[in-house]
């Protein structure tokens, strides 16, 4: 066991060693924690083997001692008559039974906990669990699931089954009560009574979870229906201290509310029903918008606007690098123009650069408009790195392609930045330029803002994941080994506001993708200004 320990040391020290909790803002990460678990259950077992061959060493034991003392105690007087008898009972007592004590001491465990003390260093925190929670309920919001659909697991492309028990929705519930979420409280406290009515087995007790949910919806306003879950509480735990002043304190909320409506209506007609109650509204003014176009919905790609889409050999205007084997390029939107080109990064060098990329994977960060400093931000959740062509051949060799293809030089272009989305992965609606009120941002670059963006999408995703543009009600969906590409300014250097875009949560799979932003010097000749400020 101890060489096991230092062994696990060495390997797991230097996977997991540059992550910092967040676990769940990047699959790519969450792959190491399978590792670790695999690890452990083996731990385990061998733990589990050298505890069974100790208690068969005892069990045989006892079962000599069983056969002996049966007889001993049968005729004392006669059994210690025989001196040898004498010899060997003094002996034992004094000697054997004290070694049977050494061995009922050892500690078998030692191996198994010290490799657990080494690993727990290095598990998911309470953050983590929390933001995997949250993952789910943007899932669950965003692509309109109810908690039943995603307990049983029923999820488009899911490769593996995969069900929650009554007590993981607890956990969900219990995740949302302590964030102040009493919208998704009461789904999922809703989705666990479901669940333990219809028999299964679990931790959770029923009053738990009323206790909870009553308090939800009396946060939610429904104070009939709160009053109805405390005396469904009480009825299961009479001694519920906190239960029975919140029932004579909604008693009196409703008494004073009769007396304002002058209401006559008895109790059995006030009885609650079932409530459905609507998702708070926002931050997000395009939330509709945005969801909407994640499930696939509302996309605005009309017969007369697909006419004025097409396909065609793209050879970079005679770059001669691309005639002899020009990239298919399909335009994906009109105006503003953007287009889709394939087999841009090969199996091969996508694997390459996840490989240079996981090892610096950070939680990606979005700058402070005001302050201009990088922060974390709740409607960006992935992990990004950025790449130097030093790091290895194949990024200079990608940074060639993209500057071939596109037309645009990369001396002035930022790093190639590589991101892999978590659990429920997405970028909320965003511009990747500078807008007039923030117009440092790329100032400590000194090249100028954004003029153009280059997003290789380096996997498939089973579900969810598209990149999509609420202003203009395109949705464009991720396939390994292409790449889009749009200009975010117009030519007179002005923004192009319809290019506000997002990359919507992570439904199914893992999303993998690599950005380069090309900026504005550098390009005066390659992409010369326009006359008028629409140009």
């Amino acid at each position: 066991m101890k060489l096991q320990v230092s062994v696990l040391l060495v390997a797991w020290f230097g996977v997991l060693g540059c992550v910092q909790a967040e676990f769940f803002t990047s699959i790519g990460h969450m792959t190491d924690l399978i590792y670790a678990e695999k690890d452990l259950v083996q731990s385990l077992k061998e733990y589990i083997l050298v505890e069974e061959a100790k208690l068969s060493k005892i069990k045989s034991w006892a079962s000599k001692m069983e056969a002996l003392t049966s007889k001993s105690a049968a005729d004392p007087e006669g059994y210690l008559a025989h001196p040898v008898n004498a010899y060997k009972l003094v002996k034992r007592l004094n000697t054997e039974w004290s070694t049977l004590e050494d061995l009922v001491l050892q500690d078998s465990a030692a191996g198994f906990i010290a490799n657990l003390s080494v690993q727990r260093q290095f598990f998911p925190t309470d953050e983590d669990e929390t933001g995997a929670a949250k993952a789910l309920m943007r899932l669950q919001d965003t692509y309109k699931l109810d908690p039943d659909t995603i307990s049983k697991g029923e999820l488009p492309g899911t490769k593996y089954q995969a069900v929650m028990s009554a007590d993981d929705c607890f956990g969900m519930g219990r995740s949302a009560y302590n964030e102040g979420d009493y919208y998704h409280t009461v789904l999922w406290m809703e989705q666990v009574l479901k669940q333990l009515d219809a028999g299964e087995e679990a931790v959770t007790t029923k009053a738990q979870v009323l206790d909870y949910l009553s308090y939800a919806v009396f946060q939610l306003g429904d104070v009939r229906r709160a009053l109805e879950l405390t005396r469904r509480l009480l009825s299961l735990d009479p001694s519920h201290e906190r239960a029975g002043g919140n029932l004579r304190y909604f008693e009196q909320l409703l008494e004073e509310e009769r007396g304002k409506m002058g209401s006559n209506q008895t109790e059995a007609g006030q009885a609650p029903q079932d409530s459905i109650y609507e998702r708070p509204a926002d931050y997000l003014p395009e939330r509709d918008v945005y969801e909407s176009l994640c499930r696939g919905e509302g996309v605005k790609l009309t017969p007369k606007r697909q006419k004025r889409l097409f396909c065609r050999y793209h050879d970079g205007n005679r770059t001669p690098q691309l005639l002899i084997a020009p990239f298919k390029e399909e335009d994906e939107w009109d105006s503003p123009h953007i287009v889709r080109y394939y087999d841009v990064m090969s199996d091969e060098e996508i694997q390459r650069i996840k490989e240079i990329a996981k090892p610096k994977l950070a939680r990606a960060t979005v700058r402070d408009p005001k302050t201009g400093v990088l922060t974390v931000a709740s409607y960006r959740v992935s992990k990004s790195s950025w790449l130097e062509e030093d790091d290895d051949p194949v990024v200079a060799r990608v940074n060639r392609r993209m500057q071939h293809i596109t037309g645009l030089t990369v001396k002035t272009a930022e790093l190639l930045q590589v991101a892999n989305y978590g659990m429920g992965g997405q970028y909320e609606p965003h511009f990747d330029f500078s807008r007039n009120d923030e117009q440092d941002v790329f100032k400590h670059l000194g090249t100028g803002n954004r003029v153009a963006t280059f997003l290789n999408y380096m996997s498939d995703v089973e579900a969810g994941g598209a990149t999509v543009f609420p202003d203009l009600g395109a949705a464009i969906w991720p396939k390994k080994g292409t790449a889009v590409f749009w200009y975010n300014l117009l030519r007179s250097g002005e923004g192009d506001y319809r290019t506000r875009h997002a990359a919507c949560p992570v439904l199914v799979g893992c999303k993998w993708v690599s950005n380069k932003w090309f900026h504005e010097r550098g390009q005066e000749f390659l992409r010369p200004c326009g006359s008028t400020e629409v140009d």
